[in-house]
């Protein structure tokens, strides 16, 4: 039996390599599903460790372990924010992108739980898979790596992710919750087509921007009429972009948002209803409107059992385990979550310092405490032994699945 105690120690031999892993991913970053030298490096690293890495949709993949039992997938998403860095640290990126919601950290973690498992390859009681995925951002890797056969050959039977919660969550603490933890994303844009004119003689003209402010308006009846207040839903128009002249009207209006949600009935519903209204409000000033879905991931859902499983894995080395708030923020690893056992937790990188606490996630001046990696590599590989554990042919518990 391999005890979580055992993956911490060794994790924390590795902390100086983990941090220079990581320094080298953060001058690095990347955007979206295209991520060539972030890859690259994942592939050299993983390659100087023994393992076979190979290239999926944008990402990385390899597995550590015993073929023929079961497999637990690990996922690190690996791409960065367009921003420009303002952390100060002597190791910033110099571009026009940045990892300001800690990619290069779970990548790095990732990276130091597989070092501790190919060690430790031989006592493994089955498989463990690695997730290296691209385009986190943007909502769509983690469906792609599904639709590319990320879940198969060989089968996944359930999965982790961990996040780094920067700020006032400290370094030495888990936040993980049981069933639905964070909402469904969908993107939209919206394109009101009216007819151009002179600001001085509006009657010639059809008015995009009238039909925009009162689809705008129209919009916010979804949550405030037409929504279960139990069942949480979140529509925001965040951007409403027409003309260049002050006295001209302009033949088009575009704004866009997002929808958020825990169910799937809520999701549909308010994607439905947005186009009715749309559609509906412009014919009725006299216009048109095209209604496009840019990108979207589903809500995610911790399995219950698992969750707990992990939780108590976890909480033989991590000093403070917390409960995670349902929030409605997303997270594309729930295409996972759709189709396995899996669980999303986060973990601690802040500490008391100012600068752990000047800014949060997405922000440029934002600085994560590196003092995470080890820790969250031994979380990530101390859960994953322990789940094989559990099912080795012929131990106790052995068929029970989370």
């Amino acid at each position: 039996m391999l005890e979580m105690k055992t993956f911490l120690e060794e994790a924390k031999e590795l902390e100086a390599e983990l941090v220079a892993c990581r320094r080298t991913l953060h001058q690095m970053p990347e955007l979206g599903m295209e991520l060539p030298r972030t890859t690259a490096q994942v592939c050299q690293e993983l390659e100087g460790m023994g393992c076979e890495p190979q290239r999926l949709a944008g990402g990385v993949t390899a597995c550590i372990g015993r073929p023929g039992g079961r497999v637990f997938l690990l996922r690190g998403d690996m791409d960065a924010l367009g921003m420009k860095e303002e952390s100060g640290l002597p190791f910033a990126a110099t571009g026009d992108c940045a990892h300001t919601c800690g990619h290069d950290i779970h990548t790095t973690m990732l990276l130091g739980a597989a070092r501790l498992l190919k060690r430790h390859e031989g006592e493994l009681a089955g498989q463990v898979k690695l997730m290296f995925q691209p385009g986190e951002e943007t909502l769509e890797g983690a469906a792609a790596m599904v639709k590319a056969g990320i879940l198969e050959h060989p089968k996944v039977d359930a999965a982790l992710a961990l996040h780094v919660f920067p700020g006032p969550v400290h370094v030495g603490t888990v936040i993980w919750r049981q069933g639905p933890a964070l909402a469904s994303s969908d993107a939209f844009r919206i394109t009101v087509t009216g007819k151009a004119g002179h600001g001085a003689i509006p009657q010639n003209a059809v008015d995009p921007i009238t039909i925009g402010a009162h689809i705008l308006l129209s919009l916010q009846e979804i949550n405030a009429r037409e929504t279960d207040p139990q069942d949480p839903l979140v529509l925001t128009v965040c951007t409403f972009h027409a003309g260049a002249l002050h006295n001209s009207i302009p033949e088009t209006a575009v704004l866009t948002g997002s929808i958020r949600a825990f169910s799937n009935h809520n999701r549909a519903m308010a994607k439905t209803r947005l186009e009715e209204i749309c559609r509906g409000t412009a014919a009725l000033f006299r216009g048109s409107c095209q209604v496009e879905f840019l990108s979207g991931a589903a809500s995610l859902h911790n399995q219950p059992a698992l969750a707990a499983e992990l939780a108590g894995y976890t909480g033989e080395i991590v000093p403070r385990m917390e409960e995670l708030p349902r929030q409605m923020g997303s997270e594309d690893f729930a295409e996972v979550t759709q189709l396995v056992p899996s669980v999303f937790m986060g973990i601690g990188a802040g500490g008391p310092e100012e600068v752990y606490n000047r800014a949060g996630s997405h922000h440029p001046a934002i600085v994560f405490h590196e003092g995470v990696l080890p820790l969250g590599a031994a979380v990530l590989a101390g859960c994953a032994a322990n789940w094989l554990e559990r099912r080795r042919e012929g131990s106790a518990g052995a068929d029970g699945m989370a």
